[in-house]
């Protein structure tokens, strides 16, 4: 009887031990560690900014392009299409990336495959696909999307507060 006793003992240490042991790492796994970081740096670029800067980076390698419709207010997508000749269409598209790097501080995007090129900066991205056929004299089209990472309007946000700051009126007496 008194080794069922210890046992019953020990057992019930052992089991205050490792709820102790759970809560601890509970805890500290729950813990708080403030606010997410930003998933950019830097205030958020509008869209006319970045589909201006992009227009005029393709231009300069001679690329014309047109800003297609959105489709919609609030929404961070952005499409640039145009024509090129096929001949020097992906070397071109290379060239606008390294000036957009070089001259105007895009970054290096997430690799979405061999064949799409991608640049960051601020909150948007910029992604275009090399074409990698040649068709002789038809031009070959280009197409360049610009998305932004807050689903809402960067045209919009607001840089200082929308709403004035409410004061307390003056006592009566």
């Amino acid at each position: 009887m008194r080794r069922i006793l210890v046992l019953t003992a020990v057992a019930a240490v052992a089991l205050a031990a490792l709820a102790t042991a759970t809560v601890a790492v509970g805890a500290y796994l729950l813990r708080d560690l403030g606010p997410l970081p930003p998933r950019y740096s830097g205030p958020p670029l509008p869209r006319e900014t970045v589909v201006s800067e992009m227009t005029s980076i393709l231009a300069a390698e001679g690329i014309a392009v047109e800003r297609e419709p959105s489709g919609g207010m609030h929404t961070c997508h952005e499409r640039l299409s145009g024509r090129h000749a096929p001949e020097t269409v992906d070397a071109a598209v290379q060239a606008a990336f390294a000036r957009a790097r070089s001259d105007h501080g895009w970054q290096d995007g997430p690799d979405l495959g061999e064949r799409t090129l991608t640049l960051t900066k601020g909150n948007w991205t910029a992604s275009a696909r090399l074409t990698g056929e040649e068709t002789s004299g038809l031009p070959a089209t280009v197409f360049m999307v610009l998305t932004c990472v807050d689903e809402e309007d960067a045209a919009t946000t607001p840089t200082t507060p929308s709403a004035p700051a409410l004061t307390p009126a003056p006592a009566a007496s």
